[in-house]
């Protein structure tokens, strides 16, 4: 064999081995830039925060943001104050009945800082009951007057439109909407004011039990759900199986939230049957929910009876299934609906 023949071996052997290398230097080179990219995001998730779950809500948030203290916001639900601006971003509200025939909300907020609350209103004993629950700042515009000793009483922290600066509550003059209904806040001047005032940072409070992911129920259907507070004033909760949340109906007009249009989406209902009665000429409620009653909880299109308990004012309400094991939510927004016990329920 010629020297020239053997040169040409040689070459094409040496770059066939020379190919291998570097398909093999590729491949480490390939799996160094997937395993930095992982670590990568590794590293940007411990920085940003995968978080931990929220107590009242069991949606995960930045660990910072979970354990600051929660903000109780009362929202104006009269008609000429529709829509709510913000309330879609709480973990928790509450619908009572106040003077009839109208009902109103308060948002327990923790997690989301929404740009702009409102409109808010006064206060209630009832509202104050559920809130000290949560150990938190109440948001309100004046009260009635034993809503306002309960405030002195329990020595809440509160921020009261009334007496509070120029600039932490406000008269909204974008909305079409005239006072009283037009009074507005937002999260970042309610926290400003928290901590000008050397209000506590965090709340001493018991949390819900949640689900580690989202489960069904053992339980009735509840496609449809129609919660009739009287002949002017119905709630409605929609089942949209593909998202797995109902949406909100208000008086059988989609629920939105006026801040940027979108419908409000439930994850839990929990429906809580409480004594009420009328306690002077101008309409006011005494609405008893200590004590204990019976419920409905509703998740993902079922529905199970439930027990609710509640030892004081003071006292964390626990809601029970009939075997008097506690509720375990799924995770998400949760609406309290506090209905008297001959409150007509359609469920479908």
């Amino acid at each position: 064999m010629s020297i020239k023949k053997i040169g040409i071996i040689i070459m094409i052997f040496s770059t066939m081995v020379l190919i291998g290398c570097n398909k093999d230097v590729g491949r480490e080179t390939e799996d160094e830039i997937l395993k930095g990219s992982k670590e990568k995001v590794e590293k940007e998730q411990d920085e940003e925060g995968v978080g931990i779950p929220s107590p009242i809500s069991g949606l995960y948030a930045l660990e910072e943001k979970v354990k600051r203290r929660p903000m109780a916001i009362m929202f104006d639900n009269h008609p000429k104050a529709r829509w709510q601006s913000g309330i879609s971003q709480a973990e928790i509200v509450y619908e009572y009945l106040v003077e009839a025939p109208y009902t109103r909300y308060m948002g327990i907020f923790l997690i989301n800082d929404p740009e702009s609350i409102g409109p808010i209103r006064s206060a209630r004993p009832y509202f104050i009951s559920s809130l000290l629950e949560y150990d938190p700042i109440y948001v309100r515009v004046g009260g009635s007057p034993q809503a306002k000793d309960d405030v002195l009483a329990f020595n809440i922290d509160d921020i009261d439109g009334l007496v509070a600066p120029k600039g932490v509550l406000w008269r909204n003059t974008k909305v079409n909407k005239k006072s009283p209904h037009n009074t507005y806040t937002s999260m970042e001047a309610l926290r400003a004011y928290q901590k000008e005032n050397g209000y506590k940072e965090t709340g001493d409070y018991v949390g819900f039990k949640f689900n580690d992911g989202d489960r069904d129920l053992e339980g009735f259907d509840a496609n449809k759900v129609i919660i009739n507070y009287n002949s002017q004033n119905t709630t409605s909760y929609i089942y949209d199986p593909k998202e797995k949340e109902y949406s909100r109906e208000k008086d059988g007009q989609l629920h939105i939230d006026e801040l940027d249009h979108s419908p409000i989406r439930v994850k839990n209902i929990i429906i809580q049957e409480a004594e009420t009665k009328i306690i002077d000429d101008s309409g006011r409620l005494f609405i008893d929910v200590i004590g204990e009653g019976r419920g409905k909880y509703i998740t993902n299109g079922k529905m199970v009876d439930i027990k609710w308990v509640k030892q004081s004012r003071s006292n964390k309400t626990y809601y029970h299934d009939e075997n008097g094991r506690e509720i375990i939510f799924n995770p998400g927004a949760t609406w309290i609906q506090v209905v008297k016990p001959d409150t007509i329920i359609d469920i479908e």
